[in-house]
């Protein structure tokens, strides 16, 4: 970094996590230490499309030795000279990368691993999010030095605003001429506020600090490789014998979701099932050529499915007490402060009926059906719960014990058969032919949302399943590799579209039938007296 060139420094910051107090901090500090400096800003956009960007520059030699001589500063960055890219969001670091600002030979890059959703990530229907990998390899590739902190984590911790866990990374990574000490004193200068700021100053000067001495950047992906040796150290010893390494990550979450879901008989059952298509697979490709990519799909999507979503789920994560400490630490509630956490539920006979058995559950979907076909309204129960009482807490609670009702409830049997179904053709189409069982277990993407999306998507694999994956009329007349393609085009047409058309134009396109009709009630409502009266008179005689 030459002496005679400002180190040129760009802050990205999200709305509400403090970028311009960040960006004041900079100048404040600077100038406590007897340096030149200047900052300017580029609004940012609402709605997660965007970040709010602060441009510093800073004369690396104190104003004492100039002999009365100021420095001459920019207002913007120059592309590929930009000394500093600190950003506390991964996708908008690489956003100001994509921008060509960031140098390989040029740029120190002090990021966050956290991520924050942008509008069109949650608009897809699919799993719309970036993928982090590519990310963090955008990050390798386009800086000579590099930090991937989780910023996120640090500010939980110290219960701050992440301005003050990016300023201790800034101050760690020694890319300033500033004593540790000039941060902090301009940091306890903050009035109430300071001590919190401190915090998360020390944490992210830490975090930064240890990656210098240890050497330890960031390599291949945003999961390192003590994630992958915690987790198998998290498995029971059988099962990090039977299943390979490369699963590890992925199993000990899943099982450890069995067993808060229902307990250990449901953890074994979701590792019995896993056990036969690494049986398939394994079958199919005994020199692991595949990485056993088939069986690592299944940990993910079987875990997910087979921990379905009901009311017994929901009353429980609702009043759990890492869920009160998450409310009281988003609204920065105090000890002595008065909190009144309300949540709203509104159950219909689907959601009851799902806990009883076969035949009582069908007369409550059928009476519900009636009501349906008579005009009126799906049965539902608005409920206001107080989750800060007493009695909500404790009616959430008992609702949350039910968990040995639902295994005898009609909509655990009716998932786990149409759970099997998924699972003999992941199997049956692995010991065919291998790519045909891996975009079957890809399928499990499908299965997502609650209610009617829910029961949409289940309805969308198994067609996909029966007519693509099963059909004899489909198979005496397609190669296996046109099948494979024939499944994988569904898949991404039904991810693609929420009502279904995409799919059905795939599925005819590859030789399928398109899903069948479903019949719809029409429901008349009647107008008010007062409008039928207004269109009455606009009739009348003119």
């Amino acid at each position: 970094m030459s002496h005679t060139q400002p180190i040129s420094i760009l802050l990205c910051a999200l709305g509400g996590e403090g970028g311009g107090v960040l960006s004041e901090w900079l100048i404040d500090i600077a100038r406590h230490a007897g340096y030149a400096a200047q900052a300017t800003s580029i609004p940012g956009v609402a709605q997660r499309t965007g970040a709010t960007t602060y441009y510093l520059e800073v004369f690396p030699v104190p104003l004492a030795q100039l002999n009365g001589r100021r420095p001459v500063f920019g207002l913007n960055p120059l592309p590929g000279r930009l000394d500093v890219l600190v950003s506390s969001e991964l996708l908008e670091t690489a956003r100001q990368i994509g921008n060509g600002l960031a140098s390989h030979t040029h740029t120190l890059i002090l990021t966050s691993s956290a991520r924050a959703l942008t509008t069109m990530e949650k608009m897809e229907m699919g799993d719309g999010r970036r993928q982090e990998e590519g990310l963090v390899q955008l990050v390798r590739e386009h800086s000579r030095a590099h930090h991937v902190i989780d910023m996120a984590r640090l500010t939980r911790e110290a219960d701050t605003l992440v301005s003050a866990t990016m300023l201790g990374c800034i101050a760690g990574s020694g890319a300033l001429p500033f004593a540790r000490a000039d941060f902090e004193a301009v940091i306890g200068q903050r009035g109430s506020t300071a001590q919190a700021s401190l915090r998360g100053f020390a944490l992210g000067f830490d975090a930064v600090a240890q990656q210098r001495v240890q050497i330890s950047v960031i390599e291949g992906s945003l999961l390192n490789q003590e994630l992958i040796m915690n987790a198998t150290q998290g498995l029971e010893a059988d099962l990090a014998s039977i299943f390979p390494r490369n699963v590890h990550d992925l199993l000990v979450l899943g099982h450890a979701r069995m067993l808060e879901y229902q307990g250990a008989d449901y953890a074994k059952l979701y590792t019995d099932r896993l056990q036969r298509v690494l049986a398939a697979e394994r079958q199919v490709d005994p020199g692991n050529a595949n990485g056993f990519a088939t069986t690592r799909e299944m940990v993910r999507w079987l875990a997910l499915w087979m921990a379905f979503d009901d009311i017994v789920r929901v009353a429980d994560l609702k009043s759990r007490a890492s869920r009160w400490a998450r409310v009281t630490g988003e609204v920065k509630a105090k000890p002595d402060d008065l909190l009144k956490v309300y949540d709203h539920f509104k159950p219909g006979a689907p959601e009851f009926a799902a806990l009883l058995p076969a035949g009582l559950a069908t007369k409550v979907l059928n009476w519900d059906k009636r009501r349906v076909a008579s005009s009126k309204a799906p049965w539902a129960l608005p409920l206001k719960v107080g989750t800060h009482t007493v009695f909500g807490m404790l009616s959430l609670r008992v609702l949350a014990s039910l968990k040995w009702l639902r295994v005898r409830g009609s909509r655990f049997a009716h998932e786990q058969a149409m759970i099997d179904q998924w699972l003999d053709a992941v199997v049956t189409g692995t010991q065919t032919h291998w790519q045909l069982g891996h975009e079957l277990a890809l399928c499990g993407r499908l299965i997502k949302g609650y209610g009617a999306t829910n029961e949409r998507a289940k309805d969308n694999l198994l067609h996909i399943i029966n007519h693509l994956a099963r059909s004899a009329a489909f198979d005496a007349h397609t190669s296996r590799e046109d099948q494979v393609r024939a499944i994988a085009a569904a898949r991404t047409a039904a991810l693609s579209d929420e009502a279904g058309k995409a799919l059905d134009q795939a599925l005819v396109q590859h030789g399928a039938p398109a899903r069948p009709v479903k019949a719809q009630p029409v429901r008349w409502v009647k107008s008010p007296p007062g409008r039928a009266k207004a269109a009455a008179a606009s009739h009348g005689p003119q």
